[in-house]
């Protein structure tokens, strides 16, 4: 990794670079889904077994569409105690740290003659959208537990989850598994962007939904930005990002190796390390070398780091603080000697990780926050995927005759200003009512 001294304009021209890396969709993009989400909209499941026949399982038929009570079955008896084990704490921790955020409906009488107040209820249905990962053969069930364990904490009735199916017509039995242990009541052999369609705009076989939530390629990322407002939507997420904040107490191989555990997900992907130790610096740079020698995806990593990694040398933590805001990174992590001091000081990252033994994929897999979190600098206005996402909220307003003529001619005065004057004379009837 190269490293640069920060301020300074070759370290400025290195992070316009990283910041620039907007999500951008090519036109050739934007056409295709564009067509597939017409295709869905209008031909239902006969549009989703031509794509499914085409990309994924050649023999699909809408019949096997949804998975079956006897393959769910069947795939229990397909994974080992180790992963049962695993996956039972995950959506344990999971669950705990969601329950925590359910809001609350609230009533308020405080001003006389009135009765104010948020009723907050759950969607009526939620798709959780499930890469396949490499065909199927590497299940991303860490994305079942954060898409659906929230949907069921928010009470939503019906949660379905869609995901691409093995050339075989299969789903991988992990998924199922987990599926089944975050209480997902029916899973669809479907993919990519035909599978947002049938979401958004249900076919025969799938249906509806509210709200869709999950990563997926360019064409799930660009449907979903597609249907939003037909449905609810989680976030359009980019590559995947980390920065670390270390100081002279990190030790340098953990430092490479949380940096090469977000570099390796994409060329696209963005690892930085910004600290005020130039030894450790160097340190890092050698760790990161040495450390992709023995890595399986080191070539996606060499050039995530060659176009969007970099170390920065800072004065001080204020330095580094600033620009850890400046960036709002999706992961951030302080290998600090004191974290805690730091973290309240950093207003703009989608999850900060605090110590020396808190890694990112903690985050991923384990720790219970969810892991769907804010990219490209979006973190500075929005937020992780959260059990919020699932509900909605409905105001209450009652008035009393006597609180209605106190409120009235300020009313009318706000809605006369605005040249509304049906506005003005629902009040003035019944102001005028003897």
């Amino acid at each position: 990794m190269k490293i640069f001294r920060y301020p300074s304009s070759a370290a400025d021209k290195k992070m316009k670079a990283i910041v620039g890396r907007n999500i951008d969709f090519r036109k050739s993009d934007v056409q295709a889904v564009t067509r597939i989400l017409k295709d869905v909209k209008k031909n239902g499941d006969s549009a989703l077994i031509r794509y499914s026949r085409q990309f994924d399982a050649p023999r699909m038929t809408v019949e096997a569409l949804a998975v079956s009570p006897e393959e769910m079955a069947a795939a229990k008896k397909k994974v080992d105690r180790g992963f049962m084990r695993a996956l039972n704490r995950a959506a344990l921790q999971i669950e705990g740290f969601h329950r925590q955020q359910l809001p609350k409906s609230w009533i308020d009488t405080r001003r006389p003659g009135t009765l104010l107040g948020q009723m907050v209820n759950p969607v009526d249905a939620a798709g959780v959208y499930v890469p396949g990962g490499k065909g199927g053969t590497t299940p991303l069930v860490s994305s079942v537990l954060m898409g659906a364990i929230p949907a069921r904490i928010a009470g939503v009735p019906k949660v379905v989850m869609v995901t691409p199916p093995m050339s075989s017509g299969e789903v991988a039995p992990h998924l199922l598994v987990a599926a089944k242990k975050a209480g997902v009541d029916a899973v669809y052999k479907v993919g990519s962007a035909w599978a947002i369609g049938a979401l958004a705009y249900g076919t025969e076989t799938i249906p509806g939904v509210n709200v869709v939530v999950g990563p997926g390629n360019i064409y799930v990322t660009l449907a979903k930005k597609m249907v939003a407002g037909t449905v609810g939507i989680d976030m359009i997420a980019g590559p995947s990002e980390i920065l670390v904040i270390a100081d002279g107490t990190a030790d340098p191989v953990f430092t490479a190796a949380d940096l090469l555990s977000q570099a390796e997900h994409d060329p696209l992907a963005s690892a930085i390390l910004v600290t005020d130790s130039a030894q450790l610096a160097q340190s890092v740079a050698s760790a990161v070398e040495d450390q992709l020698e023995s890595l399986a995806r080191a070539d996606i990593a060499r050039r995530s780091l060659s176009a969007f990694g970099a170390i920065m040398v800072v004065e001080n933590m204020d330095s580094a603080i600033d620009l850890a805001n400046h960036i709002a990174p999706e992961h951030l992590e302080l290998q600090v000697a004191d974290p805690m001091d730091v973290a309240p000081r950093l207003r703009n990252a989608g999850a900060i990780f605090l110590g020396h033994y808190t890694p990112e994929p903690v985050g991923d897999y384990m720790a219970g926050p969810n892991h769907v979190l804010p990219t490209a600098g979006t973190a500075r206005f929005s937020s992780a995927l959260s059990v919020d996402d699932f509900m909605k909220k409905t105001s209450l307003i009652r008035y009393s005759q006597a609180a209605f003529r106190k409120d009235a001619r300020d009313i009318m005065c706000l809605a006369n200003v605005e040249g509304l004057g049906g506005h003005a004379n629902a009040i003035q009837v019944r102001l005028s009512k003897k």
